[in-house]
């Protein structure tokens, strides 16, 4: 018996839900800290893609937020809860690199909140920072990366995970709530 348009719906949402949590190579499902992280990743890539579309100044401006909400509640929750937990698991260089990473991005981002949509170098700013995030996704992603490292390491990231689900929803309720104030 064919199954109902809605079951058919809800088994393929289900299995690229699945899909969507396991990693490229070895088919394994990725722990819950790193699923986080990537879906994080993925958010903010296609904002900077949407960005890129945009005309209206009041529309760049309010995406800009809410990219700069997202990457500073990513940025927190990584520094808080997974590098440090990551410490003796992930090579020291590349957590200390992506400290260094996260501070520009940091200082990048408060130099385009102090600006306006209309003033010269904004479009140029929110482009060096996009080309910044996608560089250091790749260094957190690739082969041998932070993540990779990590999932071969002795540390829980599932339960880590769940640590960083809660701050990530502790921080976007207070960060969001200063953004509309």
């Amino acid at each position: 018996m064919p199954s109902s348009p809605t079951a058919h719906s809800k088994s393929t949402a289900r299995a690229k839900t699945a899909k969507a949590r396991r990693t490229r190579r070895t088919g394994a499902r990725d722990p819950l800290a790193i699923t986080l992280l990537k879906k994080d990743h993925r958010q903010v890539e296609s904002w900077f893609d949407e960005y890129e579309q945009l005309e209206s100044e009041a529309e760049k401006r309010n995406l800009f937020d809410r990219i700069a909400l997202a990457l500073k509640v990513h940025t927190q929750i990584e520094e808080e809860i997974f590098y440090p937990e990551e410490r003796g698991e992930v090579d020291d260089d590349l957590l200390d690199e992506a400290y260094v990473e996260h501070d520009g991005a940091k200082k990048l981002i408060a130099e385009i909140e102090a600006m306006q949509p209309s003033d010269e170098f904004y479009d140029a700013k929110v482009k060096v920072l996009g080309e910044y995030i996608k560089h250091h996704v790749r260094e957190e992603e690739q082969p041998g990366g932070i993540f990779n490292q990590a999932k071969k390491g002795s540390e829980d990231l599932d339960d880590a995970g769940r640590r960083m689900e809660a701050r990530k929803a502790e921080l976007m309720s207070q960060m969001g709530a200063r953004q509309t104030n």
